[in-house]
């Protein structure tokens, strides 16, 4: 639910990201240098040794040697224990507990995002998750970490400074007034509508609703199909149980920040301004989404640092 200026300014970044990242080609696969002729060559002198039957004097040693069970049976008791020791599967760690299920741990909410923790330094970047992350259910209590970073991030405040003074220069609500008393209006507000929208969309309602919050990034394949992927997230997102829905947190959450927004903006409070400031928002989080796609290669392309 944020102005119209924010939509622009986002717009124009992600512009900037389409002209910084090229296609990459994939990768070629190695073909395989192992020598499968060598591995077919048999000796002929272990292929007759193998053949030869046991001569009579070593059947007879064989015979004569006690079994393992009765050496195995002798020590046990012996020791006075009458507990005779299972064999030990192949391939498997005795000292493992194989009744115990392995199980992927959750991703800690602290964990480095893709390209760190703000896009361009400005950009929370908190709820960016790789795609191999895909799957794995966070808690109530991680999605709720990751809204309330996302919300109060310190440089949210520098970037509803900005849009501030995009609004007053455009006059938009014309009931805030100009001059200092008018700007920080405009500048309160606005951050309200910032930290309201990652709150509901992020944490509240990912709550209620059992849906992951995260923007899984790809990271490999064409720009087209990377930035189609990103800009329908707002309509496709993760359930706590693994499975695929409709985005209902994105637009709901959104739409609950435009209602509440009502109380403050007296100068747009009927449906057709309160729809536009909805679809403003909701392509926002699409267009910011492509940035959060693309940011690791612009961040490794033009900044030459590693992204892990």
């Amino acid at each position: 639910m944020i102005l119209s200026s924010r939509l622009w300014q986002t717009q124009i970044l992600s512009a900037v990201v389409f002209v910084a990242v090229g296609v990459a080609g994939p990768a070629r696969a190695q073909p395989s240098t192992g020598d499968g002729a060598s591995q077919n060559v048999a000796s002929p002198l272990n292929a007759a040794s193998t053949q030869n039957a046991p001569s009579t004097q070593d059947a007879a040693q064989v015979s004569t040697q006690p079994s393992t069970q009765d050496v195995a049976q002798d020590d046990t008791q012996q020791n006075g224990s009458s507990t005779v020791p299972h064999p030990q599967t192949p391939g498997t760690n005795a000292g493992a507990d194989s009744s115990t299920p392995t199980t992927p741990p959750n991703p800690q909410p602290d964990q480095e995002p893709p390209g760190g923790k703000r896009v361009f330094g400005v950009l929370p970047n908190y709820r960016t998750a790789d795609i191999s992350q895909e799957g794995n259910a966070i808690t109530n209590r991680q999605k709720l970490a990751i809204a309330s970073k996302d919300s109060f991030d310190y440089p949210l405040v520098l970037l509803a400074a900005g849009l501030a003074g995009i609004s007053q220069l455009s006059n938009q609500n014309p009931s805030f007034g100009q001059g200092v008393e008018g700007y920080a209006h405009r500048l309160v507000t606005g951050y309200a509508d910032q930290a309201m929208g990652n709150l509901f969309t992020e944490g509240l309602f990912p709550v209620l609703l059992h849906e992951d919050p995260r923007y899984f990034r790809r990271g490999t394949g064409s720009v087209g199909s990377r930035t189609s992927y990103a800009l329908t997230r707002i309509f496709v997102t993760k359930t706590d149980s693994g499975g695929t829905r409709f985005n209902y947190s994105e637009w709901l959450g959104n739409a609950a920040g435009v209602a509440i927004s009502n109380a403050y903006y007296p100068d747009t409070r009927d449906w057709s301004d309160n729809a536009t400031k909805l679809l403003e928002q909701c392509a926002t989080d699409a267009v910011s989404q492509v940035l959060k796609e693309f940011w690791p290669d612009i961040k490794r392309k033009w900044f030459h640092k590693d992204v892990h």
